[in-house]
């Protein structure tokens, strides 16, 4: 049984390694470490917090410090199976069983694995493929944000940014021109990426060629720079694009899916 003055101990470093990882502490955690408590930061549900605490405890040195490389091969799994479970088993407290499961794995010193549940890629793939990504589910800008940084030049971003959930090809195109086939793309993964509150209000409901100033930066009438979007995937569209289709977005979309595929299968998380 732990002692009174073992257990404030304990939650004053707890309390501390929370502190830093708010604040992103750069001498504390790597920068891949760093990357992916910024994915975490919008994870559909809070089970992530939990798990991390555990596996804080339990793996912290005697100055209260985690092996950087090894918390980045925790961080990414957790990753990769809340994400998808979120999809396939839907429900804000659906993922207890297999994280507390994995949680008591930690303690005793097992590998975390999910043997009991792995996913079928087959499975996962049509349950994405058929998931209906709207802006009010968690998953969405969940999934958006996994995929920026899947780019690994992705600069750090800081966790007080208002990123919000941007359409590609705008809902006001789609109003004005008609040109998609079926209007659900509109919500497909493929037409969605986050995008900095300020800017996402003025690019919201131009078409392409306009909103491509706004994703680079441009200088107002006043001659004042406006920046443009930190990130890189829509500077790069910006740059290399002239403008975004139905048959970008179908692209995009199964890049998307197929490369959250390729990240199970990396982490040892499909049958």
């Amino acid at each position: 049984m732990l002692k009174k003055d073992e257990t404030l101990n304990n939650l004053e470093e707890l309390a501390g390694f929370w502190n830093d990882v708010s604040n992103q502490d750069k001498e504390r955690f790597s920068n891949e470490v760093l990357r992916r408590l910024y994915v975490l930061n919008y994870a559909p549900n809070g089970m992530w917090n939990y798990f991390t605490s555990v596996y804080f405890m339990k793996n912290k040195d005697a100055d209260g410090n985690l092996d950087n490389e090894k918390f980045c091969e925790f961080l990414t799994k957790i990753t990769a199976f809340i994400w998808a479970y979120a999809v396939t088993n839907p429900g804000v407290n659906a993922p207890r069983r297999p994280v507390y499961a994995e949680m008591i794995n930690i303690v005793e010193n097992k590998n975390i694995e999910f043997a009991e549940d792995k996913f079928e890629a087959a499975t996962v793939k049509s349950m994405f493929n058929n998931y209906y990504f709207s802006n009010n589910r968690p998953i969405t800008k969940s999934m958006l944000t996994w995929w920026a940084f899947n780019d690994k030049n992705q600069p750090l971003l800081p966790l007080e940014l208002n990123l919000e959930i941007e359409h590609i090809f705008a809902r006001k195109r789609q109003e004005n021109e008609k040109s998609l086939s079926n209007t659900k793309q509109l919500e497909s993964l493929g037409n969605k990426a986050l995008l900095e509150k300020k800017i996402n209000i003025r690019a919201s409901d131009f078409r392409f060629e306009d909103k491509k100033k706004y994703y680079n930066g441009f200088s107002n009438d006043k001659g004042q720079f406006k920046d443009g979007t930190k990130i890189l995937e829509l500077q790069q569209m910006a740059e290399n694009m002239t403008d975004f289709t139905e048959a970008d977005i179908n692209s995009r979309h199964d890049k998307i899916i197929d490369s959250f595929i390729d990240f199970l299968k990396q982490n040892n998380l499909i049958k």
